[in-house]
Protein backbone atom coordinates (compact mmCIF):
# COMPACT_ATOMS: atom_id res chain seq x y z
CA UNK A 1 0.00 0.00 0.00
CA UNK A 2 1.46 3.51 -1.22
CA UNK A 3 1.43 6.23 1.54
CA UNK A 4 0.78 9.25 -0.32
CA UNK A 5 -2.30 11.00 1.05
CA UNK A 6 -4.06 11.74 -2.40
CA UNK A 7 -3.74 7.95 -3.44
CA UNK A 8 -4.90 7.17 0.60
CA UNK A 9 -7.56 8.70 0.20
CA UNK A 10 -8.78 7.35 -3.24
CA UNK A 11 -8.10 3.80 -2.21
CA UNK A 12 -9.97 4.92 1.32
CA UNK A 13 -13.80 2.69 1.40
CA UNK A 14 -15.39 6.32 2.90
CA UNK A 15 -14.85 7.28 -0.61
CA UNK A 16 -15.77 4.95 -2.51
CA UNK A 17 -19.06 6.28 -3.60
CA UNK A 18 -17.46 9.41 -4.71
CA UNK A 19 -14.25 9.02 -5.93
CA UNK A 20 -14.03 11.78 -9.10
CA UNK A 21 -13.09 14.91 -7.17
CA UNK A 22 -10.20 13.27 -5.93
CA UNK A 23 -9.13 12.34 -9.23
CA UNK A 24 -9.84 15.81 -10.37
CA UNK A 25 -7.37 16.88 -8.10
CA UNK A 26 -4.98 14.28 -8.96
CA UNK A 27 -5.33 15.45 -12.84
CA UNK A 28 -3.11 18.50 -11.87
CA UNK A 29 -0.13 16.97 -11.69
CA UNK A 30 -0.58 14.07 -14.63
CA UNK A 31 2.29 11.96 -13.47
CA UNK A 32 2.87 11.81 -9.82
CA UNK A 33 5.55 10.30 -7.96
CA UNK A 34 4.25 9.02 -4.13
CA UNK A 35 6.23 8.39 -1.16
CA UNK A 36 6.90 4.69 -1.78
CA UNK A 37 8.44 5.44 -5.32
CA UNK A 38 5.57 4.22 -7.30
CA UNK A 39 4.11 6.89 -10.00
CA UNK A 40 0.37 7.60 -10.68
CA UNK A 41 -0.72 8.71 -14.27
CA UNK A 42 -3.87 10.18 -14.14
CA UNK A 43 -4.30 12.37 -17.80
CA UNK A 44 -6.13 10.79 -20.87
CA UNK A 45 -3.14 11.11 -23.37
CA UNK A 46 -0.80 10.35 -21.05
CA UNK A 47 -2.59 7.21 -19.64
CA UNK A 48 -3.26 6.31 -23.49
CA UNK A 49 0.62 6.67 -24.23
CA UNK A 50 1.60 4.20 -20.99
CA UNK A 51 -0.48 1.47 -21.79
CA UNK A 52 0.90 1.14 -25.57
CA UNK A 53 4.73 1.51 -24.33
CA UNK A 54 6.30 -1.60 -24.38
CA UNK A 55 8.77 -0.42 -21.61
CA UNK A 56 5.38 -0.94 -19.09
CA UNK A 57 5.24 -4.04 -18.40
CA UNK A 58 2.16 -5.90 -16.59
CA UNK A 59 4.52 -9.09 -15.31
CA UNK A 60 4.10 -8.15 -12.23
CA UNK A 61 7.93 -10.20 -11.38
CA UNK A 62 9.27 -6.87 -12.64
CA UNK A 63 8.71 -5.16 -9.48
CA UNK A 64 10.65 -4.13 -6.74
CA UNK A 65 10.66 -6.39 -3.77
CA UNK A 66 7.68 -5.12 -1.19
CA UNK A 67 5.23 -4.74 -3.96
CA UNK A 68 2.82 -6.59 -4.44
CA UNK A 69 3.03 -9.22 -7.16
CA UNK A 70 -0.02 -10.20 -7.80
CA UNK A 71 -1.10 -12.45 -10.54
CA UNK A 72 2.38 -14.50 -10.43
CA UNK A 73 2.84 -18.36 -10.33
CA UNK A 74 1.53 -19.89 -7.74
CA UNK A 75 4.43 -21.76 -5.42
CA UNK A 76 2.21 -24.44 -4.28
CA UNK A 77 0.26 -25.98 -7.66
CA UNK A 78 3.43 -24.27 -9.74
CA UNK A 79 0.02 -22.70 -12.12
CA UNK A 80 1.88 -20.01 -14.27
CA UNK A 81 0.20 -16.30 -14.37
CA UNK A 82 -2.70 -15.22 -16.13
CA UNK A 83 -2.03 -14.31 -19.98
CA UNK A 84 -2.81 -10.15 -18.89
CA UNK A 85 0.24 -10.64 -16.00
CA UNK A 86 2.08 -11.60 -19.29
CA UNK A 87 4.55 -9.71 -21.76
CA UNK A 88 5.24 -10.38 -24.89
CA UNK A 89 5.83 -12.75 -26.66
CA UNK A 90 4.30 -15.07 -23.94
CA UNK A 91 1.29 -12.67 -23.91
CA UNK A 92 0.67 -12.49 -27.80
CA UNK A 93 1.02 -16.30 -28.21
CA UNK A 94 -1.30 -16.77 -25.29
CA UNK A 95 -4.04 -14.50 -26.23
CA UNK A 96 -4.13 -15.32 -29.88
CA UNK A 97 -4.63 -19.14 -28.71
CA UNK A 98 -7.13 -17.97 -26.58
CA UNK A 99 -9.05 -16.16 -28.95
CA UNK A 100 -9.40 -19.06 -32.10
CA UNK A 101 -12.08 -20.61 -30.50
CA UNK A 102 -13.79 -16.89 -29.13
CA UNK A 103 -14.15 -14.57 -31.53
CA UNK A 104 -12.88 -13.38 -35.43
CA UNK A 105 -11.43 -14.62 -37.22
CA UNK A 106 -11.67 -17.84 -36.58
CA UNK A 107 -14.80 -18.00 -34.42
CA UNK A 108 -16.81 -15.19 -35.61
CA UNK A 109 -20.21 -16.14 -35.18
CA UNK A 110 -19.41 -17.46 -31.91
CA UNK A 111 -20.26 -15.10 -29.37
CA UNK A 112 -23.13 -13.81 -31.73
CA UNK A 113 -24.91 -17.28 -31.35
CA UNK A 114 -24.96 -17.34 -27.65
CA UNK A 115 -27.39 -13.80 -27.78
CA UNK A 116 -30.71 -16.14 -28.13
CA UNK A 117 -29.58 -18.10 -25.23
CA UNK A 118 -28.51 -14.82 -22.89
CA UNK A 119 -31.80 -13.23 -24.25
CA UNK A 120 -34.07 -16.00 -22.79
CA UNK A 121 -31.80 -15.66 -19.55
CA UNK A 122 -32.73 -11.93 -19.52
CA UNK A 123 -36.54 -12.75 -19.51
CA UNK A 124 -36.18 -15.33 -16.80
CA UNK A 125 -34.37 -12.99 -14.54
CA UNK A 126 -36.95 -10.52 -15.31
CA UNK A 127 -39.86 -12.58 -15.25
CA UNK A 128 -38.85 -13.38 -11.28
CA UNK A 129 -39.71 -9.60 -10.68
CA UNK A 130 -43.17 -10.64 -10.50
CA UNK A 131 -44.82 -9.27 -7.73
CA UNK A 132 -42.23 -7.88 -5.84
CA UNK A 133 -42.25 -4.46 -4.95
CA UNK A 134 -38.54 -4.02 -4.65
CA UNK A 135 -35.20 -6.10 -6.07
CA UNK A 136 -31.58 -5.87 -5.62
CA UNK A 137 -30.65 -5.03 -8.95
CA UNK A 138 -27.16 -6.58 -8.57
CA UNK A 139 -28.49 -10.04 -6.81
CA UNK A 140 -31.89 -10.39 -8.97
CA UNK A 141 -30.35 -9.25 -12.03
CA UNK A 142 -27.05 -7.87 -12.97
CA UNK A 143 -25.11 -10.67 -11.30
CA UNK A 144 -26.86 -14.18 -12.28
CA UNK A 145 -26.59 -12.70 -16.17
CA UNK A 146 -22.70 -12.54 -16.27
CA UNK A 147 -22.61 -15.99 -14.66
CA UNK A 148 -24.54 -17.57 -17.13
CA UNK A 149 -22.74 -15.81 -20.10
CA UNK A 150 -19.09 -17.34 -18.98
CA UNK A 151 -20.49 -20.80 -18.01
CA UNK A 152 -21.89 -21.00 -20.98
CA UNK A 153 -18.85 -19.57 -22.70
CA UNK A 154 -16.05 -21.48 -21.20
CA UNK A 155 -18.58 -24.78 -20.69
CA UNK A 156 -18.81 -24.47 -17.27
CA UNK A 157 -21.63 -26.28 -15.83
CA UNK A 158 -24.03 -23.49 -14.43
CA UNK A 159 -25.81 -25.34 -11.63
CA UNK A 160 -21.57 -25.35 -10.16
CA UNK A 161 -21.80 -21.43 -9.36
CA UNK A 162 -22.30 -21.72 -5.48
CA UNK A 163 -18.76 -23.39 -5.42
CA UNK A 164 -16.91 -21.03 -7.39
CA UNK A 165 -18.73 -17.38 -6.21
CA UNK A 166 -16.55 -17.20 -3.19
CA UNK A 167 -13.50 -18.23 -4.99
CA UNK A 168 -14.13 -15.28 -7.45
CA UNK A 169 -14.95 -12.95 -4.98
CA UNK A 170 -11.48 -13.70 -3.59
CA UNK A 171 -9.29 -13.45 -7.19
CA UNK A 172 -11.62 -10.18 -7.60
CA UNK A 173 -10.44 -8.96 -4.40
CA UNK A 174 -6.83 -9.67 -4.50
CA UNK A 175 -6.34 -7.13 -7.26
CA UNK A 176 -7.28 -4.05 -4.87
CA UNK A 177 -3.75 -2.05 -3.31
CA UNK A 178 -6.19 -2.78 0.25
CA UNK A 179 -6.17 -6.47 0.28
CA UNK A 180 -3.20 -6.79 1.84
CA UNK A 181 -5.02 -5.41 5.10
CA UNK A 182 -7.48 -8.06 5.57
CA UNK A 183 -5.05 -11.54 4.66
CA UNK A 184 -6.21 -10.90 0.88
CA UNK A 185 -3.30 -12.62 -0.54
CA UNK A 186 -3.18 -15.37 1.46
CA UNK A 187 -7.35 -15.83 0.82
CA UNK A 188 -6.84 -14.92 -2.81
CA UNK A 189 -4.00 -18.27 -2.75
CA UNK A 190 -6.42 -20.43 -1.39
CA UNK A 191 -9.18 -19.76 -3.63
CA UNK A 192 -6.78 -19.76 -7.13
CA UNK A 193 -5.74 -23.26 -5.85
CA UNK A 194 -9.13 -24.50 -5.20
CA UNK A 195 -10.41 -22.88 -7.95
CA UNK A 196 -7.54 -24.45 -10.18
CA UNK A 197 -7.99 -27.93 -8.81
CA UNK A 198 -11.87 -27.98 -9.49
CA UNK A 199 -11.19 -26.46 -13.15
CA UNK A 200 -8.27 -29.17 -13.79
CA UNK A 201 -10.62 -31.75 -13.01
CA UNK A 202 -13.23 -30.08 -15.43
CA UNK A 203 -10.83 -29.55 -17.75
CA UNK A 204 -9.29 -33.31 -17.65
CA UNK A 205 -13.40 -34.42 -18.44
CA UNK A 206 -13.20 -32.04 -21.85
CA UNK A 207 -10.35 -33.62 -23.10
CA UNK A 208 -12.07 -36.80 -22.38
CA UNK A 209 -15.23 -36.13 -23.91
CA UNK A 210 -15.41 -32.67 -25.38
CA UNK A 211 -18.34 -30.61 -25.59
CA UNK A 212 -19.55 -26.99 -26.54
CA UNK A 213 -17.55 -24.19 -24.68
CA UNK A 214 -13.84 -22.83 -24.79
CA UNK A 215 -12.44 -25.37 -22.40
CA UNK A 216 -13.12 -28.23 -24.97
CA UNK A 217 -11.77 -26.01 -27.86
CA UNK A 218 -8.71 -25.32 -26.11
CA UNK A 219 -7.70 -28.39 -24.16
CA UNK A 220 -5.62 -29.87 -27.66
CA UNK A 221 -3.97 -26.70 -27.67
CA UNK A 222 -2.83 -25.34 -24.06
CA UNK A 223 -0.77 -27.05 -21.91
CA UNK A 224 -2.95 -28.25 -19.16
CA UNK A 225 -1.35 -25.36 -16.37
CA UNK A 226 -1.66 -22.64 -19.07
CA UNK A 227 -5.57 -23.69 -19.33
CA UNK A 228 -6.10 -23.84 -15.80
CA UNK A 229 -4.14 -20.36 -15.17
CA UNK A 230 -6.74 -19.31 -18.32
CA UNK A 231 -9.75 -20.89 -17.09
CA UNK A 232 -9.75 -19.55 -13.89
CA UNK A 233 -8.79 -16.13 -15.16
CA UNK A 234 -12.09 -16.07 -17.39
CA UNK A 235 -14.03 -17.50 -15.09
CA UNK A 236 -13.89 -14.67 -12.34
CA UNK A 237 -12.56 -11.55 -14.99
CA UNK A 238 -15.70 -12.54 -17.06
CA UNK A 239 -18.40 -11.81 -15.05
CA UNK A 240 -17.00 -9.85 -12.47
CA UNK A 241 -16.38 -6.48 -14.24
CA UNK A 242 -19.59 -6.70 -16.42
CA UNK A 243 -21.69 -6.92 -13.21
CA UNK A 244 -20.22 -3.86 -12.48
CA UNK A 245 -21.53 -2.29 -15.67
CA UNK A 246 -24.70 -3.62 -15.55
CA UNK A 247 -25.32 -1.89 -12.17
CA UNK A 248 -23.34 0.90 -12.70
CA UNK A 249 -25.92 1.57 -15.95
CA UNK A 250 -28.61 1.00 -13.78
CA UNK A 251 -27.81 3.40 -11.03
CA UNK A 252 -26.50 6.09 -13.54
CA UNK A 253 -29.79 5.74 -15.64
CA UNK A 254 -31.95 6.45 -12.42
CA UNK A 255 -29.70 9.17 -11.35
CA UNK A 256 -30.63 11.03 -14.93
CA UNK A 257 -34.30 10.35 -15.32
CA UNK A 258 -34.66 12.47 -18.12
CA UNK A 259 -32.18 11.14 -20.15
CA UNK A 260 -33.65 7.27 -18.95
CA UNK A 261 -37.16 9.04 -20.32
CA UNK A 262 -35.37 9.38 -23.85
CA UNK A 263 -34.17 6.15 -23.76
CA UNK A 264 -37.40 4.44 -23.30
CA UNK A 265 -38.91 6.33 -25.89
CA UNK A 266 -35.97 5.76 -28.42
CA UNK A 267 -34.21 2.31 -27.69
CA UNK A 268 -31.47 3.11 -30.37
CA UNK A 269 -29.99 5.37 -27.53
CA UNK A 270 -28.68 2.70 -26.49
CA UNK A 271 -24.99 2.11 -28.34
CA UNK A 272 -24.12 5.55 -27.33
CA UNK A 273 -25.70 5.32 -23.84
CA UNK A 274 -23.56 2.26 -22.70
CA UNK A 275 -20.61 3.87 -23.98
CA UNK A 276 -20.94 6.82 -21.97
CA UNK A 277 -21.14 4.67 -18.82
CA UNK A 278 -18.21 2.86 -19.63
CA UNK A 279 -15.91 6.44 -19.41
CA UNK A 280 -18.40 8.41 -17.02
CA UNK A 281 -18.40 4.99 -14.53
CA UNK A 282 -15.82 2.82 -15.77
CA UNK A 283 -16.09 -1.11 -13.63
CA UNK A 284 -12.10 -1.40 -13.87
CA UNK A 285 -11.38 2.14 -11.80
CA UNK A 286 -7.73 2.12 -12.39
CA UNK A 287 -4.46 -0.87 -13.33
CA UNK A 288 -1.92 -0.62 -10.72
CA UNK A 289 0.46 -3.26 -11.38
CA UNK A 290 2.34 -2.53 -14.25
CA UNK A 291 6.15 -1.66 -14.02
CA UNK A 292 8.80 0.85 -15.89
CA UNK A 293 11.20 -1.82 -17.89
CA UNK A 294 13.18 1.70 -18.57
CA UNK A 295 12.76 4.89 -17.42
CA UNK A 296 10.58 6.58 -19.49
CA UNK A 297 9.69 10.58 -20.04
CA UNK A 298 6.92 11.42 -19.77
CA UNK A 299 4.52 15.07 -18.97
CA UNK A 300 7.79 16.26 -17.78
CA UNK A 301 8.67 13.69 -15.36
CA UNK A 302 10.86 10.93 -15.36
CA UNK A 303 9.66 7.68 -14.48
CA UNK A 304 12.76 5.72 -13.45
CA UNK A 305 13.50 1.99 -14.51
CA UNK A 306 11.94 -0.18 -12.12
CA UNK A 307 9.05 1.57 -11.03
CA UNK A 308 5.45 0.64 -10.10
CA UNK A 309 3.07 2.69 -12.74
CA UNK A 310 -0.74 3.01 -11.30
CA UNK A 311 -2.41 3.76 -14.88
CA UNK A 312 -5.51 5.96 -13.30
CA UNK A 313 -8.05 5.39 -16.26
CA UNK A 314 -11.21 6.55 -14.27
CA UNK A 315 -9.54 9.62 -13.49
CA UNK A 316 -8.26 9.78 -17.34
CA UNK A 317 -11.92 9.24 -18.62
CA UNK A 318 -12.94 12.36 -16.97
CA UNK A 319 -9.78 14.36 -18.26
CA UNK A 320 -11.11 17.80 -19.63
CA UNK A 321 -7.90 17.96 -22.53
CA UNK A 322 -10.03 14.87 -23.84
CA UNK A 323 -13.50 15.44 -23.01
CA UNK A 324 -15.86 18.22 -22.48
CA UNK A 325 -17.17 18.47 -19.41
CA UNK A 326 -16.28 15.71 -18.60
CA UNK A 327 -18.12 15.53 -15.09
CA UNK A 328 -21.21 15.39 -17.47
CA UNK A 329 -23.36 12.02 -18.36
CA UNK A 330 -24.20 12.87 -21.92
CA UNK A 331 -24.65 10.20 -24.30
CA UNK A 332 -24.79 12.65 -27.31
CA UNK A 333 -21.19 13.09 -26.95
CA UNK A 334 -19.65 12.42 -29.92
CA UNK A 335 -15.83 10.91 -30.23
CA UNK A 336 -16.00 9.25 -27.25
CA UNK A 337 -13.13 7.26 -27.17
CA UNK A 338 -12.82 6.30 -23.47
CA UNK A 339 -10.91 3.74 -21.65
CA UNK A 340 -13.31 2.20 -19.84
CA UNK A 341 -12.17 -1.14 -21.64
CA UNK A 342 -8.36 -0.14 -21.37
CA UNK A 343 -6.55 0.07 -24.28
CA UNK A 344 -3.53 -1.29 -25.93
CA UNK A 345 -2.24 -5.12 -26.54
CA UNK A 346 -4.29 -5.60 -23.00
CA UNK A 347 -7.58 -4.26 -24.10
CA UNK A 348 -10.06 -6.21 -22.14
CA UNK A 349 -10.59 -9.46 -23.92
CA UNK A 350 -14.18 -9.97 -22.78
CA UNK A 351 -15.08 -7.05 -24.44
CA UNK A 352 -17.42 -7.92 -27.27
CA UNK A 353 -18.71 -10.35 -24.35
CA UNK A 354 -19.88 -7.52 -22.40
CA UNK A 355 -21.44 -5.78 -24.60
CA UNK A 356 -23.52 -8.04 -26.03
CA UNK A 357 -24.75 -8.83 -22.07
CA UNK A 358 -25.08 -5.14 -22.15
CA UNK A 359 -27.19 -4.38 -24.68
CA UNK A 360 -29.39 -7.47 -24.09
CA UNK A 361 -29.77 -6.67 -20.62
CA UNK A 362 -30.01 -2.48 -20.20
CA UNK A 363 -33.32 -1.78 -22.84
CA UNK A 364 -34.74 -4.97 -21.69
CA UNK A 365 -34.55 -3.99 -17.85
CA UNK A 366 -36.22 -0.81 -18.13
CA UNK A 367 -38.49 -2.23 -21.49
CA UNK A 368 -40.12 -3.89 -18.95
CA UNK A 369 -39.35 -2.35 -15.38
CA UNK A 370 -40.64 0.80 -14.38
CA UNK A 371 -38.77 1.86 -11.21
CA UNK A 372 -40.33 4.75 -8.53
CA UNK A 373 -36.61 4.79 -7.07
CA UNK A 374 -33.67 4.38 -5.49
CA UNK A 375 -33.65 2.82 -2.24
CA UNK A 376 -30.58 3.89 -0.98
CA UNK A 377 -27.93 6.58 -2.80
CA UNK A 378 -25.35 5.90 -2.74
CA UNK A 379 -25.74 2.65 -2.14
CA UNK A 380 -23.39 0.36 -0.49
CA UNK A 381 -20.44 -0.23 -2.60
CA UNK A 382 -17.80 -3.54 -2.87
CA UNK A 383 -14.79 -2.59 -0.64
CA UNK A 384 -12.99 -3.35 -4.00
CA UNK A 385 -11.15 -0.12 -5.48
CA UNK A 386 -9.99 -1.26 -8.14
CA UNK A 387 -13.53 -3.32 -9.79
CA UNK A 388 -15.54 -0.66 -8.26
CA UNK A 389 -19.12 -1.67 -8.05
CA UNK A 390 -22.26 -1.52 -5.47
CA UNK A 391 -22.44 -4.29 -3.54
CA UNK A 392 -26.18 -4.04 -3.46
CA UNK A 393 -28.33 -1.67 -5.38
CA UNK A 394 -31.74 -2.27 -3.76
CA UNK A 395 -34.80 -0.46 -5.88
CA UNK A 396 -38.44 0.33 -5.76
CA UNK A 397 -40.84 -1.28 -8.73
CA UNK A 398 -43.74 0.49 -9.57
CA UNK A 399 -44.55 -1.65 -12.57
CA UNK A 400 -43.33 -4.69 -14.48
CA UNK A 401 -44.96 -5.39 -17.88
CA UNK A 402 -44.46 -8.83 -20.18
Amino acid sequence: MTSGTLLAQITDYANRADPYPLYAELRKQPVRREDDGSYLVSTYYEVRSLANDPRLSNDTSNRPSGYARVGQPDPETGLPPSFIFTDPPVHDRLRDTINRPFGPPHSPRFLDGLRGELAKAVTELLDAFEGKDQVDIVEDFAYPLPVTAICKVLGVPREDEPRFHGWADALASSVDPHSGDDGGPEKAQRARQEMGAYLAGLIETKRRHPGPGMLSALAPDMTPADLEATAVLLLVAGHETTVNAITNTTLTLLRHPDILQRFQKDPDLAVPLIEEVLRYEPPVQFVPWTTALADIDIAGTTIPKGSPVWLMLAAANRDPRRFENPDRFDPDRKDNEHLGFYTGIHYCFGAPLARIELHLAVPELFRRVTFSRLLEDPPPYRANAVLRGPRHLPVAIESLTA
